[in-house]
């Protein structure tokens, strides 16, 4: 019987031909080598179904997806982002091993909270001898105002994570604890969402457990803590210049978190409030993602400028709910390594289920001469995380790489100053498959673990969490670093495992239009936000229209000199370029690149990196298309033309995500009044530049040009062009949207949609101006209005901005008091 021939593409074949590569060159402790063939065969199965025999495309894939949730951060010092790495390759962990790493999670924190209790509480431990003073006291992370405080709940620890790492043997160690802001929680859901799309089928194939039910147990663990039965519940950020603030941004959108700042956030009568637009809302629950220092200048580092006055008194009256609480990144040191085995005997009664590192603490003399005399065969670094003086750098180093001088005179410090000092065995991680250009290469990784605590106060580990996987082939811990890779992890097993998800059962979902608590520095976003893209169009319209019908071909000027100079003052106004020495060509294409480009004025490329800035801080409310767009880099077209053409199409796309997908909530009324007061601000300028009386018609086809209204005026008067005629379309016509009148009739409107403070029916200020203000361009005349009248009108939108400022955007020493406001 002939042999029938292979297929053209085989999954199968695939999958076994990466596999039998893979561990030729991978060793024996390697997970895939080590682990159950079935599980990885059916993963490089589906991999190979998806990017057939290209690797490469397989990791383009999963990055693509990555990028369009929107994942990414920023390394500090850097200003911009970096995208996240994901592998496409995840670790898989068969669900009976997990088991036994959950359990010693769990232990881990039970023992922790033991620990932090007795610290800030009877402090026993240390008058036991158990842990020695000095441990707890030179600790930066001690925080002696916390003593004595009692947690709302009676619990410090809510949410911590644990770095592991595996040996050789399979047996898994923990590299560190996490439990003063534990990040990485929002990359390990990225993760699973971008492999889930890239490998859609293995979820079903292998019983792949779920995280939904772990960011659940933990929503409704921290909302137990709180008094009031339906909490309000904020994740509290340092801001978009925090490395995780993408992450961030992601777990408040996921879990229904506000996500707020330092500046959103007002303490009143042991109380904490969220500055919104309808006024002081009772915040129950912080997630704090902010150093434990600087949360409340009265209590910790009076120069933080991030926190809450207050806060720590609202904490100590039970009133708000931290997590985890201040102080306990005592436990986080280096040093008490060395003690949580002794501590998990003599408290738990047990061993720890998941060893530490051996570690030596320097500050006992008996571990220091071991430290000192076992250098070179162990790792030498700071006790409390911050470098001492004989070290260049606050990470654990190879003693053997300190040679020379730098070896001098850290044993110099050692003998002054060894309670500053941890020695540590040096560890050698197990490897693991990444891509690396089209083949599988093993490189090390360590995995780093999420546990929440319920609704009931019981301990939950995430089913996974996320692999970080070294550059080099070297195994050393140490060498790794923090990894150039990520990669999900996938706890597989015989059961199956229920589709459960983040949302409340269907049936007992309540409908809700009201898309919840709008604080008052988002709304400042979102209105300067729309000011900005307003303002950097209306440059560019101008830098348009004076490149594209002052200069022809030949050099010479299409415009009216008068014309083109006017057009110069009204670019120079805006403090976008110097002005130009003369109104030649060459001089007028360097003028123009400055307005365009020049950071160093307020260019169309400074007002993109200010919006851009919004956009990056308001990542929690902007679509993923929006803030590419937003951080799209500037255009490198070779001519002016071309560069300002492909920005004027980048605002457009702008402005119709706005128009057409942002929901008509507060945040977007917001946006669109920014937008509104900008365009009418530039339409006022420009008709009192070029549309008064003894307007050229230079100037007049100039006037259409800046309002993108030369179609409407040409299917109105077919005679020609005329100075009243293009006044009322451009100022008074409430039919074009690119009118000064239009954009007051919506402000109008866009007032009477925002909340009021009061239910006496009365208009509030904002209300009042921008009321008078539409109700002045109604009654005004094309023939009449004159530059005064739009003097006052500019003046008049000046006022009305700050009046809105005044009323909504509720930032800095105002009087918490202030009439009105309501504390809800």
């Amino acid at each position: 019987m002939a042999t029938q021939p292979a297929p053209l593409f085989d999954a199968a074949t695939h999958a076994g031909r990466w596999i039998a590569d893979y561990r030729a060159r991978a060793t024996a402790d390697d997970v895939l080598c080590s682990g159950p063939a079935a599980a990885w065969t059916a993963m490089f199965e589906e991999l190979a179904a998806v990017a057939s025999d290209d690797l490469g495309h397989a990791r383009e894939r999963v990055q693509r997806h990555a990028a369009d949730i929107g994942t990414g951060f920023r390394i500090i010092g850097e200003a911009d982002e970096r995208p996240w790495p994901v592998s496409p390759v995840p670790l898989l962990i068969e669900s009976d091993e997990w088991a036994g790493i959950a359990r010693g999670v769990i232990q881990r924190a039970e023992l922790m909270e033991t620990v932090i209790a007795d610290l800030y509480g009877a402090g026993k431990l240390v008058e036991r001898g158990m842990i020695p003073a000095a441990l707890v006291t030179g600790s930066p992370s001690f925080l002696r105002p916390m003593v004595g405080l009692d947690p709302p709940g009676g619990k410090h620890l809510h949410f911590i994570a644990v770095d592991l790492g595996r040996g050789s043997t399979g047996e898994w160690r923990v590299l560190a604890d996490h439990l003063r802001a534990p990040a990485g929680a929002g990359y390990a859901l990225e993760n699973r969402l971008a492999l889930s799309r890239t490998l859609g089928g293995l979820q079903a194939r292998l019983n792949v457990q779920r995280h939904a039910p772990f960011f659940a147990a933990f929503r409704a663990g921290i909302a137990a803590f709180c008094r009031r039965s339906d909490p309000r519940i904020g994740l509290m950020t340092p801001g978009r210049y925090s490395p995780s603030y993408p992450e961030q941004a992601h777990l408040a959108r996921y879990l229904g978190f506000l996500l707020v700042e330092g500046a959103d956030l007002a303490a009143l009568e042991d109380n904490v409030y969220v500055r919104t637009i309808a006024g002081l809302k009772r915040v129950d629950a912080l997630w704090r993602r902010v150093d434990p220092r600087m949360i409340d200048p009265l209590a910790f580092d009076t120069h933080s400028q991030i926190g809450v006055p207050g806060l720590i008194d609202a904490f100590a009256a039970g009133n708000v709910v931290l997590s985890n609480a201040p102080g306990v990144g005592v436990l986080e040191a280096p040093a008490f390594g060395a003690f949580l085995p002794q501590l998990a005997t003599r408290l738990l009664g047990e061993s720890l289920h998941l060893p530490n590192i051996a570690t030596w603490w320097c500050g006992q003399p008996s571990e220091c001469a071991r430290v000192v005399e076992d250098l070179d065969r162990l790792l030498i670094g700071p006790a409390f995380g911050a470098a001492p003086l004989g070290l260049a750098a606050n990470r654990m180093i190879a003693g053997a790489e300190i040679t020379g001088a730098a070896r001098a005179a850290l044993l110099a410090d050692l003998e002054r100053r060894p309670q500053d000092y941890v020695g540590q065995e040096i560890v050698r991680l197990s490897t693991m498959p990444v891509v690396l250009g089209d083949a599988l290469v093993p490189r090390p990784f360590t995995l780093r673990v999420f546990a929440a605590r319920d609704a009931d106060g019981a301990w939950t580990v995430m089913p996974g969490g996320f692999a970080r996987i070294g550059e080099h082939a070297d195994s050393r811990a140490t060498i790794m670093g923090e990894g150039i890779w990520s990669a999900d992890v996938c706890i597989h097993g015989s059961d199956a495992v229920a589709p459960v998800s983040l949302l409340p059962d269907t049936g007992s979902l309540h409908i809700r239009r009201n898309p919840g608590t709008l604080p008052s520095r988002v709304a400042d976003n979102f209105y300067w936000l729309g000011r900005y893209l307003e303002r950097g169009e209306a440059l560019l319209g101008a830098i348009r229209v004076m490149l594209g019908n002052s200069i022809d071909v030949d050099g010479g000027a299409a415009l009216a000199p008068t014309t083109v100079g006017k057009l110069v003052g009204l670019i120079t106004g805006a403090g976008a370029a110097p002005h130009p020495a003369t109104l030649r060509r060459a001089d007028l294409t360097a003028f123009a690149r400055t307005a365009m480009e020049d950071e160093a004025w307020h260019s169309v490329a400074t007002i993109n990196r200010l919006a851009r800035g919004i956009g990056d801080g308001s990542r929690d409310r902007l679509s993923a298309d929006m803030v590419r767009l937003l951080e799209a880099p500037f255009p490198t077209h070779r001519g002016m033309l071309d560069r300002a053409g492909s920005l004027q199409r980048r605002y457009a796309a702008i402005a119709g995500l706005s128009a057409e997908h942002m929901g008509r909530t507060a945040a977007w009324r917001f946006h669109d009044l920014g937008r509104r007061i900008e365009r009418a601000i530039a339409m006022a300028r420009a008709v009192r530049l070029f549309g008064m009386p003894g307007a050229t018609a230079d100037d007049l086809s100039t006037l259409l040009d800046l309002a993108d209204s030369q179609i409407s005026y040409r299917q109105r008067y077919l005679t020609g062009i005329a100075r009243v005629p293009v006044v009322d379309l451009v100022a008074l016509d409430p039919g074009n949207p690119r009118s000064l009148a239009y954009q007051t009739e919506r402000m109008v409107e866009r007032m009477r949609e925002l909340p009021v403070l009061a239910d006496d029916g009365m208009a509030e200020p904002q209300q009042a101006q921008a009321t008078a203000l539409a109700a002045i361009l109604a009654t005004a005349t094309a023939a009449t209005i004159d530059a005064e009248a739009l003097g006052d009108v500019e003046r008049r939108l000046g006022g009305l901005s700050e009046a809105i400022a005044r009323r909504y955007f509720l930032q800095g020493a105002e009087p918490l008091r202030a009439g009105g406001l309501t504390l809800a």
